[in-house]
């Protein structure tokens, strides 16, 4: 649900998040909405930090809260904690009605061939995402790794072999996998003011998806990483960073009962994060530093 957000002690009132009708454009374009997200859906505040602490800085920003505003549903008022986002106001979508929730219109096979590092035509400028560097590509495979993300770039889950109630099997979604042409990316979202950088949303990913599943067709086709974000996972700081990250929220904090009660879910993100140093070492795979913004 979109919500309009007050401060607290403004003029027109204590907080409060207020339904808006109409378009977002018209009525968020100040930037001063969120998206109040499912129960289910509070990893996405944890996927928020990692991305903070990992200097992707491509997820928007998220936090947990309990809402008591007379003008939401019970559902939402009933003290459960739920996930709000930033509702980016200039998040750029295709003007298809049945693929909205794209930048741009990318299939699996094209994606593989703009990652070529040394194919024989240069992307044209009006192939789709163009304007989407290999660098950005890289962050997001990272990223959907770690957290296990399959939407993005597998949401046919042909990557591993899926339970029957994934919702891939259950909208026979993995009977694709037979025929990449017809696989097509999601959520691959810019904004209007940077056409270039990608906009991570819908983060939550799969704490609980098992190590020997693990997605690395999430990785395919990249042969390098954000040289910043590797040196933070060979750190060996990653737990405490992020601990040090999520005690900022402490609604999250106290719901999850702080350090020990997060520990186990960070540690999954840590083996994670190993098993992804070993690919990268066992392929030889490179990092590259950002450059100046």
């Amino acid at each position: 649900m979109r919500v309009r957000l007050r401060a607290v002690g403004d003029a027109k009132g204590d907080a409060e998040g207020d339904v808006l009708p109409g378009s977002p454009e018209g009525d968020c374009q100040d930037g001063r909405c969120g998206l109040i997200k499912r129960p289910g859906d509070l990893y996405e505040v944890l996927a928020f930090h990692l991305d903070r602490v990992l200097g992707l800085n491509r997820s928007l920003p998220a936090v947990a809260r309990r809402f008591s505003s007379r003008l939401l549903p019970y559902s939402y008022t009933d003290g459960t904690l739920r996930p709000i986002i930033w509702w980016a106001p200039d998040l750029q979508h295709l003007e298809d009605a049945n693929n909205d929730q794209n930048s741009c219109a990318l299939g699996w096979l094209q994606y593989q061939e703009m990652l070529q590092p040394h194919r024989p035509m240069p992307v044209s400028r009006d192939a789709p995402c163009s304007s989407i560097p290999h660098s950005e590509w890289s962050r997001l495979a990272l990223f959907d790794f770690l957290l296990q993300v399959h939407d993005r770039l597998d949401r046919y889950c042909c990557g591993f072999q899926p339970d029957p109630s994934e919702p891939c099997m259950e909208e026979m979604l993995h009977e694709k996998c037979r025929n990449p042409a017809e696989l097509l990316l999601v959520h691959i979202l810019v904004r209007r003011s940077a056409p270039s950088r990608l906009v991570f949303i819908d983060n939550a990913g799969r704490p609980q998806h098992p190590e020997e599943k693990l997605n690395f067709r999430l990785l395919q086709g990249i042969d390098s990483f954000p040289a910043a974000a590797v040196a933070t996972l060979r750190s060996g700081r990653l737990q405490s960073l992020l601990l040090q990250s999520l005690r900022l929220d402490r609604e999250l904090w106290e719901s999850q009962g702080g350090a020990e009660g997060l520990r186990p879910l960070l540690q999954t993100i840590d083996r994670r994060a190993q098993i992804l140093l070993r690919h990268i070492q066992e392929h030889n795979l490179t990092v590259f530093e950002d450059s100046p913004r």
